[in-house]
């Protein structure tokens, strides 16, 4: 997923930020400086709504129109907290008044299935056409059911929920826990790299295994990995010695965690070493970028969006702006804070483009807490700049959870990451 560049590529990205983007921004929709400018935004999650808001705060003259599906936007972070019950959906709704009322930006609540990145529109699924200057598109993940035999979104939907996209899957993978047997074991199943929020599955692990100690005794969360390691092991498999003993089973790729398909009916996956039996089976299944990017034409033969890493301008159509998840951005995570982090440079850079000036390198950070047990929290933190290799992380910024940690600094983790989503759901709906 790096982006190594030449000396002379490194070199050029500068111009390309601005003499390509005025290419496809102003070319010809719009006279330059001659009428309000309008950026469209598809997607209201973390790293659209970010946008939105971002470039009204700082340039209001700019006219902004998001597009979102939902009128109710559930969060993924915290939607593990909702399964393990610590939370309820309600805590990880979010909506869109603010940013109309107070922000003034215009809200659409459509979903786009056409860009012309010729004409500068966006085609609505409710029939509307929308004319934009610059165009920001973050429509997060899809998923590719056909990797796994016998998967499908209606599988998905009924009876395997993958629930990384928070809402019905959600309620469904939660009441399927309440109603579990005691004894039955509960599988999940992550994918291989690149997916969205690394840790995810693994304090989603860790929550189920709290909720079954408490509840449904004699069961236990297998993890059937397609991978050989994830994401904060060491901190995870620590804490997991300390509160679960053997509720918690981690098999790797090679020890056969890869699931080759599922039998949905009998409740089963198959891997390598032969079928396991489940009670509640969560299959997260390999990803890729939303269909609006696959649709328009963003998207490389990785499946994700190739961008100017100064801009987060499309590679391969000008004027079109990726963030989130979706996109190719170095060595960040797709994590919700990467997200918004990417937003707000986004943001800035789109209005000094339209500004006729030159956007500046970008600085960028992700964080990223993830709860073990209800008092017992672990982060990961890093700031990112731009070199010759593309975006990486800048040696001695961040930084881990320490091994060692003492149980005050733990349970002060697991405080800082409900105060990490309060502050970052208000920066960006608040």
């Amino acid at each position: 997923m790096g982006q190594k560049l030449t000396r002379r590529e490194f070199g050029k990205l500068f111009a390309a930020g601005a003499a390509g983007s005025a290419l496809g921004a102003f070319g010809g929709v719009t006279p330059l400086f001659a009428q309000q400018k309008r950026v469209v935004v598809i997607g209201g999650g973390f790293g659209g709504a970010s946008a939105a808001k971002y470039i009204r705060k700082l340039d209001p003259s700019i006219a902004v129109t998001l597009v979102e599906p939902a009128s109710t936007f559930y969060t993924c972070p915290f939607s593990n907290w909702v399964m393990g019950g610590l939370k309820e959906m309600k805590d990880i709704a979010q909506t869109f008044d603010v940013l109309k009322n107070k922000f003034q930006v215009e809200v659409i609540h459509d979903t786009a299935t056409e860009i012309d990145a010729a004409k500068n529109t966006v085609k609505l699924k409710g029939g509307k056409t929308l004319n934009y200057d610059r165009l920001i598109v973050s429509p997060g993940i899809d998923f590719n059911y056909d990797a796994i035999e016998g998967y499908s979104e209606e599988v998905a939907n009924s009876q395997m929920p993958h629930a990384y996209k928070a809402g019905p899957q959600t309620e469904l993978i939660t009441r399927q826990l309440s109603e579990l047997k005691a004894g039955e074991n509960v599988l999940i199943c992550p994918p291989d790299n690149p997916f969205r929020c690394p840790p995810g599955p693994y304090e989603r692990a860790s929550l189920v295994a709290n909720y079954l100690k408490k509840n449904k005794p004699g069961s236990k969360v297998i993890i059937l990995d397609a991978k050989e390691k994830f994401s904060k092991q060491g901190l995870f498999t620590k804490g997991w010695e300390k509160l679960y003993g053997d509720v918690i089973e981690w098999r790797a790729a090679s020890m056969g965690g890869k699931v080759l398909s599922v039998d949905s009916a009998a409740m089963t996956v198959e891997t390598e070493f032969g079928p396991e039996k489940g009670g509640v089976i969560n299959v997260i299944p390999p990803q890729q970028a939303g269909k609006i990017a696959f649709n328009a034409g963003l998207v490389d033969a990785s499946g994700w969006c190739p961008i100017n890493p100064i801009t987060f301008e499309s590679t391969i159509h000008p004027g079109i702006h990726v963030i989130g998840d979706a996109c190719i951005a170095g060595k960040m995570p797709k994590s919700g804070f990467a997200a918004s982090s990417q937003g707000k440079v986004t943001a800035a850079g789109v209005i000094r483009l339209m500004q006729g000036k030159v956007p500046a390198p970008p600085s960028l950070v992700n964080t990223c807490y993830s709860l073990v047990g209800p008092g017992y929290g672990i982060s990961v933190a890093a700031v990112y700049k731009l070199t010759s290799d593309g975006i990486v992380g800048i040696e001695g910024a961040g930084g881990l959870t320490p091994m060692d940690a003492d149980d005050d600094q733990l349970t002060e983790e697991a405080t800082y990451a409900r105060g990490w989503y309060n502050n970052i759901t208000q920066d960006i709906w608040g």
